[in-house]
């Protein structure tokens, strides 16, 4: 599972260079537009922005299968190791609890506003911008949820989530 989660991620490292390659493009593209021949492409701020949001929500998955989101852990570092676990597993509990209200949220957003079309390029606003809190939030799930697993059935600890968080912030 762990060499799934991480091609997945390797994927979405592509997919998120392409975003950001695509709105630099339409961006510079449209200030060169207007600057020089007072014209611009219509739809370039809009998938820009949206690129911006897919950029934005395939990052966190891929810092959250990393552990490199800010975490806290001092208080959690002086506890004794079945307290340190304590706090893991109500700590993945939240998160995974979290996730869901956004992954639902999503859901009804995307399913209300799939008839609505954005003003300068037409697209779907539920199937292209609402859609991306959904792979963000069945994604994370899936990560949260092997993560847990792992602690729970013993293959790792939450002491070895936080040295990964470490070794990731040296290299």
């Amino acid at each position: 599972m762990a060499r799934l989660l991480d091609a997945y991620c390797e994927i979405l490292k592509a997919v998120i260079a392409l975003c950001l390659a695509a709105m630099v493009a339409l961006v510079f593209s449209n200030v060169v537009l207007r600057y020089a021949f007072n014209s611009g492409i219509a739809v370039s701020e809009e998938l820009s922005r949206w690129l911006l949001v897919w950029l934005t929500f395939l990052g966190a998955i891929v810092a959250l299968r990393r552990h490199a989101h800010l975490g806290v852990d001092m208080l959690v570092r002086a506890l004794p190791p079945g307290g340190r676990l304590l706090c893991f597993v109500i700590s993945y509990l939240l998160m995974l609890y979290a996730d869901g209200l956004l992954t639902l949220g999503s859901w009804k957003q995307a399913v209300l506003t799939f008839g609505d079309s954005a003003p300068a390029s037409g697209i779907s606003v539920g199937l292209f911008f609402y859609s991306s809190g959904l792979v963000f939030g069945v994604s994370a799930a899936v990560i949260l949820a092997y993560d847990l697993y792992r602690v729970l059935a013993g293959a790792a600890t939450g002491e070895d989530l936080i040295a990964v968080r470490e070794s990731d912030e040296h290299t």
